[in-house]
């Protein structure tokens, strides 16, 4: 035990950030002044910590036999340092994909994603109104400028999606996933287009509704409960999925894709945006990260490489025209709700009891607290990466679009997705 405890504070003196953990028997090691308080309430947690599996080491954060006490961006500072093994380094067995696919088969069922969507999203709109922006933007935010607040950048987001879907006023637009509506709002009231979105949230439908109603733009703007391979309205001139098929599940993207083509006319423009795999290999992250994202957080998220989509959406019949990768952006983004939930910890745990009871608000404020907070970290490290891909169904003729061959609306060329001056 000497020589464990000797080699836990070697470890502790070699982190960017002082930290001290307090044993189970009230024994402390590490620095007087610290930044980071560990106190471990369970001899297991001690395990997690001197292997640096920091996913294991959240968990027992979140279930009460560790506390914290520190800043989240120290806390993930000394995270970070914990770490002994790399968490996006994998090898996949034939085995093991055969597996994978079994699991995420029998987890992406029409009934288990609305299970899973609404265990996330339906948590509380109080709770995620602390710390989102006014129009509750749930993804990644587009830093255009540096100096821009997080509502300016969620709404240059929003800008920059409808500029590269090139929206004109009449056009039928469906968003796959429209969480609390901010995108079809805003391109039905910017652009002119007749806007409609989907979601299994009940909670989000319901905002959404309240949202067209409010805004007078009923007839301008529709939401449906349902699941996106329920849709037979199409085709639409123009798609977005905007942190969507993260939820889908490796097995089902090729439906989801062959979805998309479906719902398009031909030469239409479609625009998916979603967190993408660091590695090309691993399924989740390692040092039990992703085993706490799917119990606490996102049951049944699964996350590919950025070129398995593609192949993915190339099988469908799509082709890619457009790729850009906004992971900067979304530590940002993360950091940003971090910090707006770490000043507001007491409205937060008021509003998740009104949900539920104290023990249970307690476990999911933590869980979240580490959340947001382990994601900025992991998007600054490149454990993962935001991408938007634009794509087209080619419509099969030479002579159509604005260059011969292009076969679609698609300019191919970027100038008319950047604003000018």
């Amino acid at each position: 035990m000497k020589h464990m405890l000797a080699a836990l504070e070697a470890r502790l003196a070699a982190l960017p950030v002082p930290m001290a953990v307090e044993l189970p028997s009230g024994q402390r090691i590490g620095p007087a002044s610290w930044q980071v308080l560990v106190v471990l309430r369970a001899p297991e947690a001690y395990l997690a910590l001197a292997q640096g599996q920091i996913g294991s080491l959240g968990a027992a954060i979140v279930e009460g036999w560790v506390e914290v006490h520190g800043s989240m961006r120290d806390v993930m500072a000394a995270a970070l340092g914990l770490l002994q093994t790399d968490p996006v380094r994998g090898t996949a067995s034939w085995w093991s994909q055969v597996m994978a696919r079994a699991r995420s088969m029998a987890l992406h069922t029409l009934e288990r994603d609305a299970q899973q969507v609404q265990f996330h999203y339906d948590l509380s709109d109080d709770f995620y109104a602390l710390w989102l922006d006014p129009r509750r933007v749930y993804s990644c935010a587009y830093y255009r400028e540096p100096q821009m607040s997080l509502a300016q950048a969620q709404e240059a987001k929003l800008e920059h999606i409808c500029r590269k879907l090139d929206l004109h006023p009449g056009e039928r637009l469906l968003d796959v996933g429209c969480g609390w509506g901010g995108l079809i709002i805003w391109a039905a009231q910017h652009h002119g287009v007749q806007a409609k979105g989907i979601t299994l949230s009940r909670n989000q439908f319901n905002h959404v509704r309240h949202l067209i109603e409010t805004l007078g733009l009923q007839g301008r703007v529709q939401v449906e409960l349902c699941d996106y391979r329920q849709l037979s309205d199409a085709p639409y001139d123009k798609l977005a999925s905007v942190g969507m098929f993260e939820h889908v599940g490796q097995a089902n993207l090729p439906e989801y894709f062959q979805t998309v083509y479906r719902l398009l006319r031909p030469g239409a423009l479609a625009l998916i945006h979603g967190i993408t795999a660091g590695g090309t290999r691993n399924r989740q992250l390692g040092a039990g990260m992703g085993d706490f994202i799917d119990r606490y957080i996102f049951p049944g998220g699964e996350l590919v490489h950025v070129s398995t989509l593609l192949q993915t959406m190339a099988e469908a019949g799509l082709e890619m025209v457009d790729t850009e990768n906004l992971r900067p952006h979304y530590a940002r983004t993360l950091w940003t709700w971090s910090d707006a939930l770490e000043a507001q910890l007491d409205a937060a745990q008021r509003i998740l009891a009104v949900q539920t009871d104290t023990e249970r608000s307690g476990r999911a404020l933590r869980a979240y607290r580490l959340y947001l907070a382990g994601c900025a970290m992991g998007f600054e490290q490149g454990w993962m990466g935001l991408h938007q891909m634009l794509a087209i169904r080619p419509s099969g003729e030479i002579q159509t679009g604005s260059l011969r061959g292009a076969q679609s609306d698609y300019a191919f060329q970027r100038d008319y997705m950047y604003p000018k001056g």
